[in-house]
C-alpha cells in the first residue's frame, strides 16, 4: 500500500512537469525589407507561432522589438478558428497563458503581424527587428524558447565620414611611397595598391545612400590595400638595406683576392682580422634575409645596417693594408744602408759619359769646319 502511494505521488509530480513545459516554433518569418536598414525606413514583420503541448496557463508568450512606433497585430488561432485580437503599440507585447493554455490534442497557433520604424542609431548596429520568447510565472524568461531576428541599421553620416578618413590615410600613404622612391627603394608594388585603395574610395563616393553596406565594403577593402601597401613597401626598404650591404662585401672580397693572389701577401698577418670582419657581416645579412621572409622588416633593416657597418670596417681596414704594402715597394731604395749616395755617384757617373760623348763630338765637328 505504502508503495502504491509513492508511485501515485511520483506520478503526478511527472504529470505536472510535463504539463508545466510547454513547446512552440515560429514558422513564416517575413521582414521587408531585408538587409540593412535606414533609420526611418517602414519595416513590416510577420510570422506564425505553433504552439505545442498545453501552453502552462502561468507563463507568457512575450514578442520584443527595437523599432520605432511599433504596432501589433495578431490572431490566436484553435483549430483552424481565428480569433483577432485588437491592435497593441509599445515594444513589447505579451499574450497572457491563459489565452493559449488549451486541451494537449488542440491546435493552437497565434499568427502576428508587426508594423513600425528602422530607430535612429549614431553608428551602424544591430538591432533587434523581433524577439519571441516565453516567460515563467516570476516573469523570468525561459532562454531555451528564444527566437530572435535582427536587422543592421546603418547611420547613413558613417560612410562619409570613413571616406574622409581613408583619404588622410591615402595621403600618408602616398608621402611613404614618394620618400621610399626617393631613396632608390623600389615601389612597384606599393604603387599598384596604391592606385587600387584609391580605384575602391572612388567606387564608396560615387555610390548612392542606398547602397550604404557596398560602400562600406569598398573602404574596408582600400584599407585592406593600403595597409598591405605599407608592408609591400617595408618590405623593399628592408631588401634595398640588404643589397646597400652587400656592396662593401663584394669590395672587401676583390682586395681579400689581391692578398691572396700575390705569394707576399696571401699570408699577411692581418689578413684573418679583415676576413673574420667581413665574415660577420654576411652573417648579419643572412639574419636579415631570414628576418624579411619571415615579414620581421624593421629587423631586418637594422641587421643589414650592421652588415653594411661591419662590411665597410672590413673593407677599409683591407685598403689600409693594401695601400701600406704598396707603399712599402715603391720606396725600397731608402731601405738600404748608403743607398741614397750609391744613387747619387751612379748618377753622377751617367752625366760625366754623356758630358764626355758630347764635348768629342763637337771637337770632330770644328776640325771638319
Amino acid at each position: 500500500m505504502k508503495g502504491f502511494k509513492t508511485w501515485i505521488i511520483v506520478t503526478a509530480i511527472l504529470l505536472f512537469c510535463i504539463s508545466s513545459v510547454s513547446a512552440f516554433s515560429v514558422s513564416s518569418v517575413s521582414i521587408d525589407p531585408s538587409g540593412s536598414l535606414i533609420p526611418g525606413t517602414p519595416v513590416t514583420v510577420s510570422y506564425k507561432v505553433d504552439i505545442s503541448g498545453t501552453f502552462p496557463s502561468g507563463d507568457d508568450l512575450q514578442f520584443f522589438t527595437d523599432l520605432e512606433s511599433p504596432k501589433w497585430t495578431y490572431t490566436i488561432i484553435v483549430n483552424g478558428i481565428e480569433n483577432l485580437r485588437p491592435s497593441m503599440g509599445g515594444k513589447t507585447l505579451t499574450i497572457t497563458g491563459f489565452e493559449l493554455s488549451y486541451k494537449p490534442a488542440d491546435e493552437v497557433s497565434v499568427r502576428v503581424t508587426l508594423e513600425g520604424k528602422a530607430p535612429a542609431v549614431t553608428e551602424t548596429t544591430e538591432k533587434i527587428i523581433v524577439r519571441i520568447q516565453e516567460m515563467d510565472v516570476q516573469g523570468r524568461p525561459i532562454t531555451s524558447t528564444k527566437v530572435e531576428r535582427t536587422g543592421k541599421v546603418i547611420n547613413t553620416g558613417e560612410v562619409p565620414k570613413v571616406i574622409a578618413e581613408r583619404d588622410t590615410e591615402l595621403l600618408t600613404y602616398r608621402t611613404h611611397i614618394d620618400e621610399k622612391a626617393v631613396l632608390g627603394i623600389d615601389i612597384s608594388a606599393a604603387d599598384a595598391k596604391y592606385n587600387e585603395a584609391k580605384q575602391k574610395i572612388d567606387s564608396a563616393r560615387a555610390r548612392p545612400t542606398t547602397q550604404y553596406t557596398e560602400a562600406l565594403a569598398d573602404l574596408t577593402a582600400a584599407q585592406a590595400c593600403i595597409s598591405d601597401g605599407e608592408k609591400f613597401l617595408d618590405r623593399a626598404w628592408a631588401e634595398n638595406e640588404v643589397t646597400a650591404a652587400q656592396i662593401p662585401i663584394n669590395n672587401v672580397d676583390n682586395v681579400i683576392a689581391w692578398f691572396k693572389g700575390n705569394q707576399s701577401t696571401a699570408n699577411d698577418h692581418q689578413l684573418p682580422a679583415i676576413v673574420a670582419k667581413r665574415e660577420v657581416a654576411v652573417s648579419y645579412i643572412s639574419t636579415a634575409n631570414d628576418q624579411i621572409a619571415s615579414g620581421e622588416y624593421s629587423q631586418a633593416r637594422s641587421k643589414a645596417q650592421e652588415a653594411f657597418k661591419k662590411g665597410n670596417e672590413s673593407y677599409n681596414d683591407a685598403l689600409a693594408r693594401q695601400k701600406q704594402l704598396m707603399s712599402g715597394w715603391s720606396f725600397s731604395f731608402p731601405q738600404i744602408p748608403g743607398g741614397i749616395f750609391i744613387v747619387i755617384g751612379v748618377i753622377v757617373i751617367i752625366l760625366v759619359a754623356v758630358g764626355v760623348v758630347i764635348y768629342r763630338k763637337r771637337s770632330h765637328w770644328d776640325e771638319l769646319g
